[in-house]
């Protein structure tokens, strides 16, 4: 069945192969946190990641950002391999918990990145005023950071993401704490920077906001891709009419407790070796 599911995904998308796995293997000591993963996502695309804590996601991510070394297998991003300083270029990355300095307001942090990525001051500044206006951040830009809500903090880091125009964003978990505005100020902008082009990587739990935004789907389980596909796609070959929760919990071994009883793995993955 495993097969038959991965073979499904073809070339979903028509832009260019911007993310690529072949192969690759990501070992911590006994623990096999990735097992051999073929993955590719093309320019306008948004792929949603799914798998339960301790499957591998958060590993795969930072392998592709360059934050981990695969032990084996290679990963490209727009042909480059991941972690160069080209492929970094490129790249936009919001982890589960972002970072902003405390005592800076939201208007110096944007103005920090854009210094950071050596942007062209006109340029920087016609791009923070978009930004701005997508995320609505005006009211609260010139607060210090230390005071933000969860999503203003969210919203924020976002902006600081796409400042330097990526064309590769990848992000984990994003939706976590979101008041319902953040939440769908952040839906709208995926879609957004699929349609115009951007490569989207979407690691997430909230498997209906996956369902509602994907165009393609890969589900990961014990550090292996067993599904990728579109979800008509998926529902045809496993002959199901549900909803993406009942397929997922069909895929994972029908367990609705995984997630939970799978922590610790996570956990290690987490804190193992770079």
């Amino acid at each position: 069945m495993t097969a038959n599911l991965t073979s499904a995904a073809s070339s979903a998308g028509s832009g260019s192969e911007m993310i690529r796995f072949d192969g690759v293997t990501r070992r911590f000591g006994p623990k096999t946190a990735v097992d051999g993963l073929d993955l590719t996502v093309r320019a306008g695309e948004l792929f949603a990641f799914l798998g339960p804590n301790g499957a591998g996601k958060t590993t795969s991510i930072k392998m592709l950002c360059g934050l981990l070394k695969p032990t084996s297998g290679t990963i490209t991003l727009g042909g480059y391999a991941a972690g160069s300083a080209e492929a970094r270029a490129m790249l936009a990355y919001v982890p589960d918990q972002p970072f902003l300095y405390d005592k800076l307001t939201g208007r110096e942090f944007l103005s920090f990145v854009t210094r950071m990525y050596g942007m062209d001051a006109n340029r920087a500044a016609e791009r923070t005023k978009e930004l701005v206006r997508m995320f609505e951040i005006e009211s609260f830009l010139d607060e210090l950071c230390e005071g933000y809500s969860q999503g203003m903090k969210q919203r924020l880091v976002f902006a600081s993401a796409l400042v330097h125009e990526p064309k590769v964003l990848v992000v984990d978990e994003p939706f976590v704490g979101l008041d319902p505005r953040s939440a769908r100020i952040v839906k709208r902008m995926f879609v957004e920077q699929a349609r115009s082009g951007v490569a989207v990587l979407m690691s997430i739990h909230l498997l209906s906001i996956a369902e509602d935004l994907a165009d393609r789907i890969g589900i990961i389980h014990k550090g292996r891709l067993i599904a990728d596909g579109k979800l008509a796609q998926l529902r045809e070959t496993l002959s199901h009419t549900g909803s993406l929760e009942d397929l997922f919990l069909q895929l994972t071994d029908g367990d609705p407790a995984a997630d939970a009883e799978e922590k610790a793995p996570e956990t290690f993955e987490e804190q193992g070796p770079p």
